[in-house]
Formats: structure tokens, sequence, C-alpha cells
């Protein structure tokens, strides 16, 4: 702790690790008389109309059946029986959909038996056609399961190669402790345009978060060009500087081999950090991208903004400006958070943009998983559950 600054460490475990504009509950009431998060609702609709999806075959039978008893035999349920194997191919297993085409079957024949009109050419066209979708569906749930099971393995090889791309750094490097969170906005997706990347080097631990332009894989394809340059420079190069100008030159040939808009138009901002061996200092150089911020143990909070603003990287073609790397203490017990703009930028339903510094303000944490956890946790409450931008954050503590 620094002279003059207030422990307000044991104040924030008390209230349970919760951010101060966090609902706090009744102390008469217990934990339950906590607010529902605004994504709790939505999440609940899910699971009903999931429940209501998977009983829709077995209401159609009886609905089916109870139509047929309590009405003359020339009204008939046939669409009714004909939609439940429908519907239970698209929900049910293999199993689960023959059962039901089954049932559909005998409660048809044994309702046209009870009533004696078997022998009537239209009940006999009805449970022929009955019949048929019955086994058709079978044949449906058999396709959709296949395709389904290829999904999953093309789900996994496409997770296990993302990850390759963009590894999970180890928990401690180089005597800090360290912890990184990505969520992509596209759907089923596992990593998008944002990047991290945390590299052990003779003059220190060096960092990098960054975002580059663009969605899909073609971001993806970037992202792997940026981590693969700045691992090689981060353990040869002397300086941040060095480091940046080598990502600048990679993103340069990158460009070459691109086709349309990207080719002109393609960049990265990031900032780039430095944790040198046995000082408590940090050194951070900005192209483009947003503050990082630091958080000391005490709960105060500085941004470390750029005194020069400097252009993304891959766009020294419209000019050239000298990096310069910037320092700051980084005393024992702080923690330094680097982001990306789907942080700073997600906004809530009134259009009002997420301010991590606010957010964190007065806030202790004592593990960068903790900070990335909660943030991460806070963010998705205040954009209503759904991201309209990638997010990474990448969060070092010096013990």
């Amino acid at each position: 702790m620094r002279p003059g600054d207030v422990d307000d460490e044991g104040a924030y475990a008390r209230a349970g690790g919760r951010l101060p504009i966090d609902p706090v509950p009744d102390p008469g009431l217990g934990a339950t008389a906590e607010a529902l998060p605004p994504e709790a609702e939505p999440r609940r609709r899910t699971r009903y109309g999931r429940v209501l999806v998977r009983a829709l075959p077995v209401l159609l039978i009886v609905v089916a059946v109870l139509y047929d008893i309590f009405t003359p035999r020339y009204f008939t349920a046939g669409p009714l029986y004909t939609a439940a194997p429908l519907v239970a191919a698209a929900v049910y297993s293999r199993r689960g959909t023959a059962l039901t085409s089954a049932a559909v079957v005998a409660a048809v024949v044994g309702l046209q038996l009870s009533k004696d009109v078997i022998h009537y050419v239209d009940s006999l066209t009805e449970l022929i056609t009955i019949t048929t979708v019955a086994a058709l569906a079978v044949l449906v749930n058999a396709f959709v399961r296949r395709a389904g099971e290829r999904l999953v393995s093309v789900r996994e090889i496409a997770e296990a190669a993302q990850r390759a791309v963009l590894p999970e750094p180890a928990e401690r490097i180089g005597g800090f402790e360290i912890a990184a969170c990505y969520e992509a906005a596209q759907a089923d997706a596992f990593i998008g345009g944002d990047l991290y990347a945390v590299q052990d080097s003779p003059r220190g631990i060096r960092l990098i978060v960054g975002d580059v332009r663009g969605k899909g894989m073609g971001a993806v394809a970037a992202v792997a060009v940026v981590i693969g340059a700045f691992r090689e420079a981060a353990e040869q190069e002397a300086t941040l500087e060095a480091v940046a100008q080598r990502l600048e030159r990679a993103l340069a040939r990158e460009g070459t081999r691109r086709d349309g808009l990207d080719a002109f138009e393609g960049f990265t901002t990031a900032v780039l950090a430095e944790l040198p061996h046995g000082d408590g200092v940090v050194r951070v150089l900005n192209r483009g991208h947003p503050p990082p911020l630091l958080l000391y143990a005490d709960g105060t909070l500085r941004l470390l903004p750029a005194r020069e603003s400097a252009l993304p990287l891959g766009m020294g073609e419209l000019g050239v400006w000298p990096d310069r790397a910037e320092e700051a203490p980084f005393p024992g017990g702080a923690t330094l958070l680097l982001y990306t703009d789907g942080l700073s930028e997600a906004r809530d339903g009134r259009g009002e943009f997420y301010d991590p510094h606010e957010r964190l303000a007065g806030c202790v944490f004592r593990h960068p998983e903790d900070l990335l956890g909660t943030l991460a946790e806070d963010v998705r409450r205040h954009s209503g559950g759904g991201m309209a931008d990638d997010m990474a954050l990448l969060a070092v503590r010096r013990p």
C-alpha cells in the first residue's frame, strides 16, 4: 500500500467480491434477494421453449386422439398425426422418433378399428399417408443425426485449430501471474479478429493485445500473422520499438498477398507492453489501441494513455511516426489490464458505453483470473448478454 491510501480490501472481501454497480442483497433476506441479471429472463424463456418443443410430438398425438374420439367420422386429425413424427425427427433420437412414429400409426389403426371405419377408402388413404410420413420421419432423423455428428467433428477440429492460433498463456511466467479471456461475437466461434500473446524474453515479459480489422477467417489469418511475428520479434529484438517495426513489416508483407479491400485497408490496432525482470516498471507502446489500466493493490486505478498518437500497425504507408515506449511504475500487488474495444465499446440498452475505469474503481482482486471473470460477467450484464464485437482481455499481476 502506498502512503496515504486507504485499504479497501477488507470491505471488498466482505462485499463478496462484487463490483460497485452490482446489486447488494438485503442482509435480512439473504442472497436470494439479489436481483436477477438482465440476461436471466431470456435464458429462462429459452429453457421453457426447449421443453415445449420436446413435448410437442406427444401433445400433437394426444390432441389428435381426443379430436378423433369426440368428433364424427367425417372429421379427421390427419394433419396432426403427420406432424408429430416430423417434429420428433428434428428433436428426438432415432429411437424416440421410431417410437413416436409407431405410436402415431397404432393410434390411427386403433381409432379406425374402434369406429369400424378402417375398410373405407378415405380411412385407408389416411392410414397409408400417415404410415408413409412416419417411415420418412425415421429416415430424416437418421440423416439429421449423421449431419449433426459431422458438424460436431468439424467444430472440434475448428476449435483445435483456433486454439493453436490463440493458445491460453501459462498461469505464471517469469514470476508474474497471468490470465487471459476471449469472447468472440460471432456465434459458434472461439476466436475472431482480436488477439493476445505473452512471450518471455531475455529483456523481460513482453505482451501484446490487438484488434485486427475485419471478421471471420480472414481476420483469423491476420491474427496468426501478427502473433507469429510478435513471438519471434519479442524474443530477438532489444526494444519494444523494434518489435513494433517488425510487426509493421510482417503486416506489409501480408498485405501484398491479399486481394480487394484488405490489400489497402488492412490494419491492426495494438498495445505492446514490457515487464523487465526485477524492475518494478512497465513499458507501454500504443498503436491506436485503447489504453491499458493499472490496478493497484489498494483499489486505485491509473489509466496509461499514450502521450503521442500513433497509427495502427499496417498503416505505415500513410506516414512515419517514431515509436516511443512510455514507462510507468508497476509495484508489487499491482495488476496490468490490457483489453480490446469489445470491452470499452460495449453498449447497454440506452446506448451507453461500458467504462472499465469507472466500473473497476475501488475494486481489489487477489488474482488476475478473478479480475477477468468478474469483468467479463459485468460487461455481459451491461450489454444484456450479447456482444456486438469480439473481446480480448489480458491481465498480469506482479506478486
